[in-house]
């Protein structure tokens, strides 16, 4: 059964920093794509930014400049580095995966349990 374990977030001044980890285990699959989601009250949950093993990256414009992801694909650990942080960060941070099921084709979301980052004056 594949875990995803997360740890980092808390509470933050505007401009301050924070780092988000993961660990993932139990995967029978290579993981190819790691990725960091967030959502915060009353909004859908969006894209923050991900990272594939071959090192390319994708990140929401709004973080573009000031989030930084990492991909260990040795160890399955992705991290978030968060810089110059904002109010409008503030969200649930959900770490993810998305892994065969065994099935042909077939492929299913995996994720962590969330962590709450508030960004407060």
């Amino acid at each position: 059964q594949v875990q995803l374990v997360e740890s980092g977030g808390g509470l933050v001044h505007p401009g301050g920093s924070l780092g988000l980890s993961c660990a993932a285990s139990g995967s029978s699959y290579s993981i190819d794509v790691m990725a960091w989601y967030r959502q915060a009250p009353g909004k859908q949950r969006e894209l923050v930014a991900s990272m594939t093993r071959d090192g390319r990256t994708y990140y929401l414009d709004s973080v573009k400049g000031r989030f930084t992801i990492a991909f260990d694909n040795a160890k399955n650990t992705v991290t978030l580095q968060m810089n110059s942080l904002k109010p409008g960060d503030t969200a649930v941070y959900y770490c993810n995966t998305n892994l065969p099921t065994g099935r042909l084709g077939e492929y299913a979301d995996h994720w962590g349990q969330g962590t709450q980052v508030t960004v407060s004056s």
